[in-house]
């Protein structure tokens, strides 16, 4: 699996760091997404994948 983030889609919502707060976290002066492991282990994939269903602006992609 690969994780892309769309800088320019993100609403800053802060769901994905809800979600999977070990591979997203914000930015603190605009609460942009940030992406700490592109390339998740195998036991994090389904936190991905709902981090990815529940972004309001459809910001994240996952990629296999």
């Amino acid at each position: 699996m690969h994780i892309t983030i769309d800088e320019d889609k993100c609403c800053g919502a802060g769901q994905c760091v809800l979600v999977a707060p070990e591979i997203f976290d914000q930015r603190d002066e605009d609460g942009v997404v940030v992406l700490l492991n592109d390339e998740p282990a195998s036991g994090q994939h389904g936190a991905a994948r709902e981090a990815a269903s529940v972004c309001p602006a459809a910001a994240i992609g996952i990629h296999m």
